[in-house]
């Protein structure tokens, strides 16, 4: 857990709640979640906040649908509806402009609030992001296992320990055991079971949703001309780490570094690494 000095509250966006961690100062990055279950701010970024917060205003939400931020997300758009939820975050702080730092579901929402927002937005950093190409293959195993969390049987600690430990990481005996089961409250909160926030499209908007959540399709991402440095582990078993080179291709200012013998959580599974890179292209931007 975080050693800095942690601030919490929580602001309205769009009808809700959403609640964030603040630590340190100085130009602000906002660090955004994956969409696993039980998935917070906190856990995904415990091993990060305190470095960042050394020499960056580093705030951490908890994304619509998950932790203590409200639940609603617009299922028509989740990754447009996620970035209108950062986008009016950092409006409410009085934040202009901010690095972006997303994992998976993070990134994608990253992404978009690019795409939407490009203004709110100074430098990218994407590790694992979803989105990337989903139109163009079968789901991972990974993101059928998280996909699959609230159906059948519902949700059980097994199933998230399994997903944790098989597809979230390459290490699985790296993880702790308190934080599964602190994902696992989390993920058994009665609001996020009767409306989870991550599913499988469905009904006779799937087809046109799926469809939306393909980043990669028309000609968006090439207006991305953020600096953008682009980190995914070469054994990623949930978003298929060839999205990289998709990214450098489309993207007209574009890094991409390949992390080896590493999984889908990149900034915890590789801390000191992914610490070390992300200082050094922020402190690009200085």
């Amino acid at each position: 857990m975080s050693s800095a000095t942690l601030r919490e509250r929580s602001v309205r966006v769009r009808g809700q709640d959403i609640f964030f961690t603040e630590a340190g100062d100085g130009p602000p990055v906002v660090l955004l979640h994956g969409g696993g279950p039980g998935a917070t701010g906190m856990s995904n970024y415990a091993r990060n906040i305190d470095v960042l917060a050394e020499t960056h205003r580093v705030l951490v939400p908890d994304l619509p649908g998950y932790g203590r931020s409200g639940k609603h997300i617009d299922q028509r758009d989740p990754f447009g509806s996620l970035a209108g939820a950062v986008g009016g975050l950092l409006d409410a702080v009085g934040v202009d402009r901010a690095h972006v730092v997303g994992n998976s579901y993070g990134g994608a929402a990253a992404l978009r609030l690019a795409m939407d927002r490009p203004e709110k937005v100074d430098r990218l950093i994407l590790m694992g992001p979803g989105g990337i190409g989903t139109t163009r293959a079968l789901p991972t195993k990974g993101l059928n296992a998280l996909l699959a969390y609230y159906g059948g049987a519902g949700p059980s600690r097994d199933k998230l320990e399994r997903f944790i430990r098989c597809h979230l990481v390459r290490d699985g005996a790296s993880v702790p055991d308190e934080l599964i089961e602190l994902r696992y409250q989390a993920s058994i909160d009665p609001e996020v079971v009767a409306n989870p926030p991550l599913r499988r499209p469905s009904g006779s908007r799937a087809l046109r949703t799926l469809w939306r959540m393909d980043l990669t399709r028309g000609s968006r991402l090439a207006n991305v001309t953020h600096p953008t440095l682009v980190i995914w582990g070469a054994a990623d078993q949930v978003n298929r780490p060839g999205g990289g080179q998709l990214l450098v291709d489309a993207m007209p200012d574009c890094d991409l570094y390949l992390v080896a013998n590493t999984g889908h959580w990149v900034q915890w599974e590789r801390a000191d690494l992914f610490n070390a890179l992300a200082l050094r292209f922020l402190g690009a931007a200085s």
